[in-house]
């Protein structure tokens, strides 16, 4: 077992002395990359200002590497962790690169000139962001996605142990939260830099994270990794989800299924209904699929979204009662899309039902 790099014990967080999360007891290893996911309001941003000193800490500890965080001077702090908060920064009269120099100051002297390895490093902290063409920008000028990128070139600037991020990824658009994470990851899988950080995007959260913290109520819900983590039930526990579904499968958060007797029945295999599925969910049309076999990756989104999902067992032939429950399907439905199945030995019978309703003028390949 990795030594454990950061610690929180019996940590309790809030404001004005009073407690809003209760015994926090988490180990972080050095390199993880840990985030906290959660409800809005949930106390997310209350742990990160706790664990990055912006915040008292109610009671209980956090030790870095053994040190223990209150006792650390600011000096010693910076040099160890660097932080990414949402509140907006509004410098004057401070372009980009001034932004970004800053990360350089606990090593310089008490004037803050920067020599030319600092100048180098803000240099090579703006090239990991993709943002060297920002340099001469007032950062007030540019736009939040940019902003947020040259505060992550700034944190990096810093050359931490540790950087702190609170929803780095709120005002970037699909390329630049991936491109984001990616940084984040190479920072902690090649230089061993401990990532902490919340974010609302939890199909994100589940690929990236190596622990995942959850925070409802006054405890910590769930802590351990994005396998154990990301459940259907645990999910909709953790944000109160009653009007859809979290997939854990695809990783998706999907609309409630229409309501009603279905009027169309999908018969697809491999994938070949997926899209069909959310063409009829758009549509707010109730639809059945079947055959489908249990460890068909149809099935996995059937099951949410279709009104009835007529099943069987992997590897085995159709049975008389499975065969005949679709057949009704078939004939109560207004039409039969067939999504493309690949028939063999086993499902036969599926060959039938495409027969049927082809012959009662109901069938539509796609």
């Amino acid at each position: 077992m990795a030594e454990q790099y950061i610690n929180m014990d019996n940590l309790a967080v809030g404001y004005n002395g009073k407690a809003l999360i209760h015994d926090i007891c988490i180990g972080i290893e050095k390199g993880e990359i840990v985030t906290l996911i959660g409800p809005n309001g949930a106390g997310k941003s209350t742990i990160l200002k706790s664990i990055t000193r912006q915040l008292k800490i109610i009671s209980g500890n956090v030790k870095i590497a053994d040190a223990d965080l209150s006792k650390l001077s600011f000096r010693d702090l910076s040099t160890k962790m660097a932080v990414v908060l949402t509140d907006r920064m509004k410098p004057e009269l401070m372009t980009c690169h001034d932004i970004v120099a800053t990360g350089r100051y606990p090593y310089t002297g008490k004037l803050g000139i920067l020599s030319r390895e600092d100048e180098q490093k803000v240099d090579e902290a703006m090239e990991a962001v993709h943002a060297q063409e920002l340099g001469d920008r007032d950062f007030n000028a540019i736009s939040d996605g940019q902003r947020q990128r040259v505060l992550l070139a700034r944190a990096i600037c810093q050359e931490p142990e540790i950087i702190v991020l609170d929803e780095p990824t709120s005002f970037l658009d699909v390329r630049y939260k991936l491109e984001l994470l990616s940084i984040l990851r190479n920072m902690a899988k090649k230089k061993g830099i401990t990532v902490i950080m919340s974010l609302h995007e939890i199909d994100l959260a589940e690929k990236v994270a190596d622990k995942i913290i959850c925070v409802k109520g006054d405890r910590i819900a769930h802590y351990g990794k994005p396998e154990t983590i990301f459940k259907e039930e645990a999910i909709r526990d953790l944000y109160g989800i009653d009007n859809g579904y979290f997939d854990p499968v695809f990783g998706s958060l999907e609309l409630p299924r229409p309501e009603g007797e279905p009027k169309t029945l999908v018969i697809s295999s491999g994938g070949t209904g997926i899209p069909i599925y959310r063409e009829l969910q758009r549509k707010n049309i109730p639809f059945a699929a079947g055959i489908l076999y249990t460890n068909d990756i149809d099935y996995q989104l059937a099951r949410l979204l279709a009104v009835r999902t007529v099943t069987e067992k992997p590897f085995e032939e159709i049975s008389d009662e499975t065969f005949a429950e679709a057949m009704k399907l078939v004939d109560s439905c207004e039409k039969v899309i067939d999504a493309g199945v690949t028939v063999g030995k086993t499902n036969s019978r599926i060959a039938e039902l495409i027969e049927k309703a082809k012959n009662d003028k109901k069938l539509e390949k796609r």
